[in-house]
């Protein structure tokens, strides 16, 4: 396997995708994300014979039901996690889906067949990419001309609850969404590296992709069932774990007590639900004779 983003898949095949592959992670229990998926799928279009690329596919609830959908076509999942990945194939086995596979791969270098797919989608994987502009174009290649391309990823962090309040949480501040960002923007590139929707547009732009939309969703995320869940979840994974392993003075016990009272008035009978703020972006391959 070819990788480019090294950083990328040290983490994704260290802790932060054990944490992911087990459901430790924030927002990541089975079906949480259903709604959010079926928004992205809809955008998508896919056809009863497409052939559809999930990338970043992590434990591969996207990837099957894109693959229902496509229940005469094919739906391949890549991710750089082997953890991750071995529970998507567990997943599909359990579920009877063949019409699946899943490949081990970077994205921004991976050889995928030259117009194998008529559909590109992301739930929320395409902002780790070392050079967008380059993994997005090796997406375009591996669409067919007119296929088309659609993901989710985060708004700007300032609009993201998820973000500001778990950070100001470990900060010690009030969680007011620029003090927040300006204290702490977060490790990068990582999830917010696309949260521009000029950039997202440039970007796609200068990889060879037209029509592009970006548009605002609002769906809420489930983030445990209580505070002390969600608490946990946050500290398995993303920038909330990363602030405290670089804090020296911040412990995990100390971590998770200030995170359990700021959570709270997220809860309620369906757990920790907060909003998600993400973008749906769309865009398409120029047809045949398209300039």
């Amino acid at each position: 396997m070819s990788v480019r983003n090294t950083e990328q898949f040290d983490a994704w095949n260290g802790r932060e995708g054990a944490a992911w592959a087990a459901g430790r992670s924030t927002g990541h229990e089975d079906g949480e994300r259903a709604e959010l998926g079926d928004r992205l799928l809809d955008a998508a279009r896919i056809g009863s014979r497409d052939r559809v690329l999930d990338v970043g596919c992590g434990t591969g609830a996207t990837t099957l039901g894109a693959a229902r959908r496509a229940h005469a076509g094919l739906a391949v999942g890549a991710d750089l996690s082997a953890p991750m990945l071995e529970r998507a194939r567990r997943a599909a086995a359990g579920a009877g889906v063949s019409n699946v596979a899943f490949e081990q791969a970077d994205a921004q270098t991976h050889p995928f067949p030259e117009h194998g797919f008529d559909v590109v989608v992301s739930q929320y994987g395409v902002m780790f990419f070392a050079d967008p502009v380059a993994a997005f174009a090796n997406l375009g290649r591996a669409l067919r001309p007119g296929g088309r391309l659609a993901f989710v990823c985060p708004q700007p962090p300032e609009n993201c609850p998820w973000y500001v309040v778990p950070i100001a949480a470990l900060l010690g501040i009030e969680p007011e969404p620029r003090a927040v960002v300006a204290a702490y923007p977060g490790p990068a590139p990582a999830m917010f590296a696309l949260s521009d929707p000029g950039l997202i547009a440039r970007v796609l732009a200068a990889a060879g992709f037209t029509r592009v939309a970006v548009d605002p969703l609002d769906v809420p995320h489930r983030f445990g069932g209580t505070p002390a869940e969600a608490a946990d979840a946050f500290l398995a994974s993303g920038p909330t774990r990363y602030l405290v392993e670089r804090d020296d003075d911040l412990t995990w016990a100390q971590a998770r007590a200030r995170l359990v009272p700021a959570l709270e008035p997220y809860a309620g009978p369906g757990g920790v639900v907060m909003p998600g703020a993400p973008w749906l972006v769309t865009a398409e391959r120029p047809a045949a004779g398209e300039g």
